[in-house]
């Protein structure tokens, strides 16, 4: 059932949130902290079952010029220069297996898609810890880890190791380093928008259901995880509750979306508890860029689903094309 703003009044909404001053710097010496480390890039051909599709183990450095991990999947035999697609993964989920996901190389494209720090225990596999000495994968949530401060947030870390993915694109010699892409669902899409804020000169951004957007809105409409265990959070650490909030203005998709140029294609759910549609709809209408949305009106966090998956390769076929 619709639990959000009636469908008219999406088209008009904007988020209360608010931009840091320093919000450009910010973000400005995050990404010069991480460009200060090697990228040392790692490629290893990966032994899979499939006939079609190559892939590759690959590593980066990330935030702190830690280790990331994530897969490179192309066309059987391709050598390149091909189009890529970086892929980010949704909450609680990793880079999967090798022999999963396999739409974007299916369709012509390099697909690098990164392994999320310290998630990969919910849904799907990850390989990459959140920092030294932080052990493996968990189980989430990870939407209060740091939550007090914007440097010690968890999500300038994996924003930053988002960043790093799309400059290891451009390393590798399949991909042609002037196009590329991103894409996510989800959390996933929450992190495309950032990157596309924060890399003006890719080619296009997918974005669907995008999470992480407008949290004044999202932590007073939803009950549903995972905006739910800020409110856990802040339920206890009851005195905090403005220090975390100004901590999320740094990380809020609406503040990205402003800065962003990339052409996108958004993607929301009308019936979507997880995502309600008018945090999508604050970030798209916040939005600088070229871009589209569609909103399905009986679905919920799913959104599209194979429809959007088609609508996807189309617009990213459009954006990447040669010359």
């Amino acid at each position: 059932m619709y639990t959000d703003l009636p469908a008219d009044q999406l088209a008009g909404y904007t988020s209360s949130q608010t931009r840091p001053e320093d919000f450009t710097d910010f973000w400005s010496e995050t990404l010069a902290q991480a460009r200060s480390h090697p990228l040392d890039l790692q490629v290893t051909a990966e032994p899979t079952v499939l006939d079609a599709i190559d892939v590759y183990d690959v590593q980066f450095a990330g935030w702190n010029g830690e280790p990331v991990r994530a897969w490179l999947r192309v066309p059987h035999g391709a050598a390149g220069p091909l189009p890529c697609v970086v892929e980010y993964v949704g909450y609680g989920g990793g880079r999967g297996e090798a022999h999963e996901n396999l739409l974007w190389a299916g369709a012509g494209f390099a697909h690098l898609h990164m392994d999320t720090r310290g998630q990969g225990a919910s849904w799907s596999r990850g390989a990459t810890p959140d920092g030294a000495g932080s052990g493996g994968p968990q189980v989430p949530g990870v939407m209060t880890r740091g939550i007090l401060d914007p440097q010690t947030y968890y999500y300038r870390r994996l924003f930053t190791d988002a960043v790093r993915a799309v400059q290891a694109a451009r390393e590798l010699t399949m991909v042609d380093p002037d196009r590329v892409a991103v894409t996510g669902i989800s959390q996933g899409g929450g992190v495309a928008l950032a990157v596309a804020g924060l890399c003006p000169d890719l080619r296009g951004a997918v974005l669907r259901v995008p999470f992480l957007s407008d949290f004044p809105r999202a932590l007073q409409i939803t009950d549903a995880y995972p905006y739910r265990e800020v409110c856990d959070f802040l339920a206890v650490h009851r005195t905090e509750a403005e220090r975390a909030q100004q901590t999320l203005r740094y990380f809020d998709g609406v503040n990205f979306a402003a800065q962003a140029t990339v052409p996108a294609l958004f993607r929301a759910g009308l019936m979507d508890t997880i995502t309600p549609p008018s945090t999508v709809y604050a970030a798209y209408n916040a939005y600088a860029g070229p871009k589209q949305i569609t909103a399905w009106p009986f679905n919920g966090h799913e959104g599209g689903g194979p429809e959007d998956d088609l609508a996807a390769v189309r617009f990213l076929r459009e954006m990447t094309a040669a010359g």
